[in-house]
């Protein structure tokens, strides 16, 4: 049997935060993709962070190269909807912010498109460390 008041509460965690005010664009999957491929094949400094902000709920895998920033440590959440484009726009908030006392930097935020469930739609499993194909059967 489901606590639907503790659900409720756990669903709408973000209301006790403020709101971030940033909105950050979208990044295929195709485009993250090209980005760890041409790590392959170029000399200059990596250009990118993949940040995967899922905490406990990442059984089944994880994109290669991305760092584990559990939302938890934005703020506490349990939200897998919603989670990924509310610690972008807080983390762009925050670069904006000291961008303001002149430490200006060329960081964009973007959001992984459809999230890790759009990129094992879109590669099966491909660059994944710790891939379960179980874990992933209600894609299909």
């Amino acid at each position: 049997m489901t606590d639907t008041k503790n659900t409720k509460s756990e669903a709408q965690w973000w209301k006790a935060f403020p709101e971030a005010k940033s909105k950050c664009p979208e990044v295929t999957a195709d485009d993250v993709m090209k980005l760890i491929d041409d790590m392959d094949i170029t000399s200059e400094p990596r250009s990118f962070l993949l940040v995967d902000v899922r905490r406990d709920d990442w059984v089944g895998g994880t994109i290669k190269t991305s760092l584990n920033l559990p939302a938890q440590s934005f703020y506490q959440s349990r939200s897998s909807s919603g989670r990924g484009p509310r610690c972008a726009g807080w983390m762009q908030d925050y670069i904006d912010d000291v961008a303001k006392f002149g430490k200006k930097s060329n960081i964009d935020v973007s959001v992984l498109k459809g999230g890790i469930k759009g990129w094992v739609k879109e590669f099966e499993g491909m660059f994944m460390d710790g891939f379960e194909e179980g874990k992933w059967e209600e894609l299909k």
